[in-house]
């Protein structure tokens, strides 16, 4: 007889926009009581999710499922790499960067019912100064974009849309060098990201040739743009087209030290830190065991239909948050 697996589900009460009250009793009443033993805590504070799963890795617990956007995705995470321990994800936050590129339904009770189906993976995990991330971080223009979210009150769209406008107005590219195993360059840039998984999050591709089962880091750099840029590499962005702009460089590479002037603020996850001018970015493969769903796999899809579906739908959307 198949042993019943032990899950830990954390929910963290402030992410999303649902009352989170009756969601303990959705996940219990969908989750399969035959082959998984269930334990649900809500978190309490920073980095709760982290300890409690540090401590579920100790016991031996088999998955740690979180429900929460990116930041609660990357605590979990965090304390289960290297470990037997697999990391499930129930997305309730408004980018979902990890949980959309490896196709777990975006709706609570979806997501639920496909971690019935799911099967455990190695996938890489990377680390910035031994910070680890999964989806991207950054420095540049989207590390100052998400510096500037995190002071704001307002989440979401239109809250992100207005500290992208605000930052632009007053950013200024810098000259960075990036080391690799193939040697140095130099490059003044808007921005570098490193991708492990493809996107931002909200379908935003930022490297959208990313393999979290590659041993590799694609590497994003967008020269200096001009306000005529900004609308074509939207578009790119959201149909996985951005590596085909003149203004972009790309490149993979198991590992990556970029040094710049002074120190300064860089994103994980999108979540804005302070790091140092030498940043030593590296992939760890096979480092992180994910609950997948059956349908992991994706059919590719019609670049104007990626635009229709995806491009002009965020659009459209911030224009409504902003009345506009």
């Amino acid at each position: 007889m198949t042993r019943k697996r032990d899950i830990l589900v954390l929910i963290n009460p402030k992410s999303g926009t649902e009352n989170k009250k009756n969601l303990p009793d959705m996940l219990a009443n969908t989750i399969d009581s035959e082959k998984y033993n269930l334990t649900i805590r809500f978190t309490e504070r920073p980095n709760h999710a982290y300890e409690l799963s540090r401590q579920a890795v100790a016991e031996g617990i088999d998955a740690v499922i979180a429900v929460g956007g990116d930041g609660t995705v990357n605590e979990v995470a965090s304390a289960l790499c290297d470990s037997k321990t697999a990391l499930g994800i129930i997305p309730d936050g408004s980018g979902n960067g990890l949980a959309r590129h490896i196709g777990i339904p975006l709706d609570l009770q979806k997501a639920a019912e496909a971690f019935n189906e799911s099967t455990v993976e190695a996938f890489d995990y990377c680390t910035a100064n031994d910070r680890p991330f999964f989806c991207t971080c950054g420095i540049g223009f989207d590390a100052q974009v998400s510096s500037a979210f995190s002071r704001r009150d307002k989440r979401g769209a239109a809250g992100y849309i207005k500290s992208a406008l605000i930052e632009y107005l007053k950013y200024r590219p810098e000259t960075y060098s990036l080391i690799t195993e193939s040697g140095k360059i130099t490059e003044k840039a808007f921005l570098i990201a490193c991708g492990n998984a493809s996107q931002y999050g909200n379908n935003a591709y930022i490297t959208p040739h990313a393999d979290m089962q590659d041993g590799l880091i694609d590497v994003t750099v967008m020269l200096p743009i001009t306000p005529f840029d900004t609308a074509m590499l939207g578009v790119l962005l959201f149909s996985k087209h951005i590596d085909q702009n003149t203004n972009i460089i790309t490149f993979r590479t198991p590992e990556i030290t970029i040094e710049r002037s002074h120190s300064g603020v860089m994103h994980l996850d999108g979540e804005a830190i302070e790091m140092p001018e030498r940043i030593r970015i590296k992939c760890h493969p096979g480092g992180l065991n994910i609950c997948v769903p059956p349908t992991t796999k994706t059919q590719s899809r019609n670049i104007f239909t990626s635009i229709e579906a995806e491009f002009w739908k965020f659009i459209d959307s911030v224009r409504g948050e902003l009345n506009i």
